[in-house]
């Protein structure tokens, strides 16, 4: 079962620069390859199919965990590419107008033909995530060295993205999962070096360049939100101390357990967006103008005024 919270794991800034194209960028991390679909979904299963879950408890309890915050990293990225949407086009009434003309120049026209400028549940060129992108063999060192390059790809994109990008909102998202992908690196690696006595942890960090380059990540680091590993439930998934923990494999300080998840910021509230093609409210009704149009040029002009009468409202008596 899940606890849900509305609260977001980091404070978005606003947006600066609505741009369809940085949204349609922004949309790889969340239903791409290595987007947070992804690692939500690889997490989870292998945490249902885990078998012998006793005799490795405490792997059970780090993937299961880690699960868990995936599905806010999801939220946050949804909520950025919403943000980068918004403001991208007039949000105009009239579908004569054309108010959705400016979208045939974004990289990604299914943010406009499908969702009404939303982010969706898939990649940067419109094609949805698919299950195919989850892995669970049964095999326990093989599942951890998949998360492991799964985590390390994810962190390659989002650089890419950030090097993409410029909005703050954007890239603050960015850096701040810069950050906890990095926790989930770290923690696979110290899993597999359990397991396997090899010291993964002294390939990191892949790519070779320090969140400490990064701004929106450096001011993360530096309140030792590397460090932290967040048990995301009241009383289970203790066990998971008995993998994070040592040292950092990159700044040695010490790796910390926190009991709970942490505080959370508000969601950015959005207004509502109304679509072109759609009626403003309840009590909108047909446009008798339209009609009287449209009867014009199908039955002639003598239909067209008798039906621009009918829509007159009735004298009261």
């Amino acid at each position: 079962m899940i606890t849900r919270m509305d609260k977001l794991m980091l404070d978005l800034p606003p947006c600066k620069n609505p741009s369809a194209n940085d949204a349609a960028a922004v949309q790889e991390l969340l239903g791409g390859k290595f987007g947070e679909m992804s690692t939500l979904m690889n997490y989870t299963f292998q945490s249902f199919n885990f078998r012998g879950r006793e005799q490795y408890r405490p792997f059970y309890d780090l993937i299961a965990n880690i699960a868990a915050e995936e599905f806010s990293h999801i939220e946050a990225v949804s909520y950025t590419i919403n943000m980068l949407l918004t403001g991208t086009t007039p949000r105009d009434g009239d579908p004569k107008k054309g108010p959705l003309t400016e979208a045939v120049d974004a990289r990604n026209s299914y943010h406009f033909l499908a969702t009404g400028q939303q982010a969706y549940c898939g990649d940067s060129q419109g094609n949805f995530w698919t299950g195919q992108n989850v892995y669970s063999s049964g095999n326990l060192k093989l599942d951890l060295l998949h998360n492991f390059f799964l985590e390390c790809g994810a962190r390659a994109n989002k650089i890419r993205v950030y090097e993409m990008v410029k909005d703050p909102t954007a890239r603050a998202m960015v850096g701040f999962l810069l950050v906890r992908g990095g926790v989930h690196i770290v923690a696979y690696a110290k899993a597999l070096e359990k397991l396997s006595g090899v010291a993964v942890g002294g390939l990191l960090p892949i790519p070779s360049i320090s969140n400490q380059r990064f701004p929106e990540a450096k001011v993360h680091e530096d309140k030792g939100l590397h460090r932290i590993l967040y048990r995301f439930s009241p009383d289970d998934y203790k066990q998971i101390v008995e993998v994070w923990n040592g040292p950092h494999p990159e700044d040695g300080k010490p790796l910390e357990v926190q009991d709970g998840p942490p505080k959370g910021y508000d969601p950015p509230d959005l207004d509502a967006e109304p679509q072109p093609t759609s009626p403003d409210g309840p009590d909108m009704g047909p446009d008798p103008e339209m009609l009287k149009e449209y009867a014009d040029r199908i039955f002639g002009t003598s239909m067209a005024v008798s039906m621009s009468e009918k829509k007159k409202p009735k004298k009261k008596r």
